[in-house]
């Protein structure tokens, strides 16, 4: 049994290498900010979980007592990346794209982060300074 649950273990650890090695050559690679933020929010955040699975079995198998330590990581990790990656890709949009440069959303729909209720995009908020460099650079 216990050479099993090495192999699991094992098996684990190797594929969450080979997802966070997939993750750090991405973000390294892609060519732009939308394409490269699917590396580390996708790749690296499944990397990071399979080790950390690993460690859960390890202890499951391996240790008088379990730890919870591990699975609230991991669901802290699984919950908390998509929403950064969503909030950075917002972000991204508001400061790089006009709202006329988006796609077609259809028929009464529009996109959320420039809705009829939020005219205001992101670049009113930033000072005036922010804003005159934005206008220079285009």
């Amino acid at each position: 049994m216990d050479q099993i649950a090495e192999i699991l273990i094992s098996a684990v650890l190797v594929i969450g290498g080979i997802f966070g090695l997939v993750g750090s050559f991405g973000l390294v690679k892609l060519p732009d900010q939308m394409t490269r933020l699917h590396a580390p929010t996708k790749a690296a955040t499944l990397g990071v979980g399979g080790v950390l699975i690993a460690s859960i079995c390890w202890f499951g198998f391996f240790s008088d007592q379990g730890s919870w330590h591990e699975l609230l990581i991991t669901l802290f990790l699984f919950l908390t990346a998509p929403i950064t990656g969503l909030m950075i890709a917002k972000t991204n949009m508001h400061l790089t794209w006009r709202p006329e440069e988006l796609p077609y959303p259809g028929e009464d729909m529009h996109w959320a982060t420039y809705g009829d209720s939020a005219e205001r995009s992101l670049m009113d908020a930033v000072p005036e300074i922010d804003r005159a460099e934005r206008d220079h650079r285009e």
